[in-house]
């Protein structure tokens, strides 16, 4: 027998289902009673149930993908903020194996970097390392603070949410498993773009959310409604890896473009320097005298 239904709010403590029924992360079994360890909301799968917190700190996990920030320069290693109770650093290592290098002229204090955690420690502390798809430092945008249970949410299905959102603002968005979103795109959009993530996380539990995000945006760029409803499935709030983004690839064009367009600042135009080269010519060819003419008759003539 089941005593709530999927997505219900519940407390500490509460009984949640009996008999049949099997307990899942946030739950705990007393008496053939499955209870609730947390406040949030229910989950029902295939007669397991969970308990998703409403709020939480993250936990690293080997394998995951985060956002960091670089807190300290140590002799050997950087010290990482990655959104979470527990420290991350980043050994030299493995960012240039053995060779040695100033470690601040490589990532310095406030840097933000896209990293995977390669390993946790019996206190949680997270070995960090750069090497994998996509890996490395941002340059500008702006980072937005989601609970990393929302995660899931803000990603949607088969990616459905987080590439609605890239293609209407046109913005470039990283999600960190660890609850932090780099964003980069004109600075109104980067803004819109905050607003959304927010309202997602705000209404995570709600149906018909992509609908509503849907008509957020249009109204927000196009001053209009989007031409036709999308249809919504509902979806598990389960903690998934989000697929890599090769934004670093992304980057690296941006750069080659702007250096190819100061170089072509820079470089004078071959019509100008052509022209120019006439004008002095002509200037000069004007500015012979009538004796220089006489006498480079008399030279020809005695030839």
């Amino acid at each position: 027998m089941i005593f709530v239904e999927n997505k219900d709010l519940v407390i500490p403590g509460q009984i949640l289902a009996e008999d049949e029924y099997y307990s899942g992360r946030g739950t705990f079994k007393e008496n053939g009673k499955i209870c609730s360890s947390l406040l949030g909301r229910v989950s029902v799968r295939n007669k397991k149930l969970r308990v998703i917190p409403l709020k939480s700190k993250y936990v690293p996990k080997k394998g995951d993908v985060v956002i960091g920030k670089i807190n300290d320069v140590r002799f050997s290693m950087w010290d990482v903020d990655i959104n979470s109770p527990y420290s991350g650093i980043l050994p030299a290592f493995e960012v240039f194996g053995r060779e040695k290098k100033e470690l601040n002229k490589v990532y310095d204090v406030g840097d933000v970097l896209f990293l995977r955690v390669v390993d946790v420690d019996e206190i949680k502390k997270a070995k960090l390392g750069l090497k994998g798809r996509g890996m490395g430092k941002f340059k500008g945008g702006i980072i937005v603070d989601i609970a990393p249970t929302k995660v899931p949410r803000l990603i949607g299905k088969k990616g459905s949410m987080i590439n609605m959102i890239k293609d209407k603002t046109n913005c470039k968005i990283v999600v960190g498993q660890n609850g932090l979103v780099w964003v980069k795109g004109d600075e109104d959009m980067e803004q819109l773009t905050r607003e959304v993530i927010h309202l997602i996380e705000e209404e995570a539990h709600t149906s018909g959310l992509t609908n509503k995000i849907k008509n957020k945006l249009y109204l927000a760029i196009d001053g209009e409604l989007p031409p036709e409803e999308v249809d919504e499935t509902e979806e598990e709030f389960v903690l998934e890896k989000p697929k890599l983004q090769n934004f670093k690839e992304e980057l690296e064009q941006e750069e080659r473009e702007e250096e190819a367009k100061k170089e072509k600042k820079d470089k004078p135009d071959i019509g100008e320097v052509i022209e120019e080269f006439k004008r002095k010519n002509k200037s000069k060819d004007n500015s012979f005298s009538l004796s220089d003419n006489s006498n480079n008759s008399f030279i020809l003539n005695n030839k």
